[in-house]
């Protein structure tokens, strides 16, 4: 893997990816992001030398680089799921790539279901901590070690600066911003309401396809990273309605306004 990361870092560095500071991951309901970035160079993933390629018909598939709030950022605007039938590490290479061009920072954002019955769809959830169910760890390959701590801690795996700045700009800007705990399922289907029982029991606030094995590898490189979820649908298991996709990707571009301007404010801060 080290020498894909060194061809892939400098397929980028002799695209003029130079020295970004932060790293965003443009998940459902934060695409509209793109408008405030003063993009200096795009490629797409399939362009760039062993990167995977996004097979999701709602994700796109390009690497940005430019400057935003002042800062240079790096954006994935797609990103990829191991129910594409990529393996962990695939999904979290890119993260990889960005901390060797230079990022301090990840942020990144997603769609769930609200299994905390208190929340609604079209709101966001600042994720405070999160539960691992998609059966293994990106951490868990040959030489792991060379890349940084095998064992990395993960008491704290969501900087909790970063999310005081979220939940302050929130606040000033009138945002319902709930805080909870994320649960990364492996998917593509969606959970039956034993399902979703089980979840609420175990301490989930929210559930997603996404995000955790992002922030396991951020945390592996010593990276600074938050996570917001837009809520899309409610997961009620005592009055579970059929899922409607469409209706899902609706209700993220609802509430991305809220997202770019948590977004845009926080990284004026960083």
């Amino acid at each position: 893997m080290i020498k894909f990361i060194e061809e892939t870092v400098d397929y980028l560095k002799d695209k003029g990816f130079d020295s970004p500071e932060i790293g965003i991951i443009l998940g459902t309901g934060l695409g509209e992001l793109i408008n405030d970035v003063e993009i200096t160079k795009e490629v797409s993933y399939n362009h760039i030398p062993n990167f995977p390629t996004a097979t999701v018909e709602f994700h796109k598939g390009k690497l940005i680089y430019g400057t935003m709030a002042g800062k240079k950022v790096i954006i994935m605007q797609g990103r990829f799921h191991l129910y594409e039938g990529y393996s962990l590490q695939d999904v979290t290479y890119p993260v990889r790539i960005m901390e060797k061009l230079g990022i301090h920072t990840l942020l990144v954002s997603n769609a769930s279901g609200a299994i905390n019955l208190n929340f609604k769809k079209g709101e966001l959830m600042l994720i405070e901590d999160h539960i691992n169910l998609q059966g293994s760890s990106p951490l868990a390959f040959k030489g792991v070690e060379l890349l940084g701590e095998r064992f990395t801690d993960m008491s704290a795996p969501y900087d909790a600066e970063i999310n005081s700045k979220f939940k302050s700009i929130a606040k000033i800007n009138n945002i319902k911003l709930h805080e909870g705990v994320y649960v990364s399922v492996f998917g593509p289907q969606l959970e039956t309401r034993a399902e979703y029982r089980m979840l609420k029991t175990i301490g989930a606030d929210a559930v997603g396809m996404s995000t955790v094995p992002e922030i396991i590898v951020a945390n592996h490189l010593k990276l600074k990273a938050a996570a917001v979820s837009v809520l899309t649908d409610e997961c009620n298991p005592d009055n579970l309605k059929p899922v409607n996709i469409s209706e899902i990707i609706a209700m993220a571009g609802k509430a991305e306004p809220n997202m770019v301007t948590l977004f845009k404010e926080l990284i004026k801060t960083l």
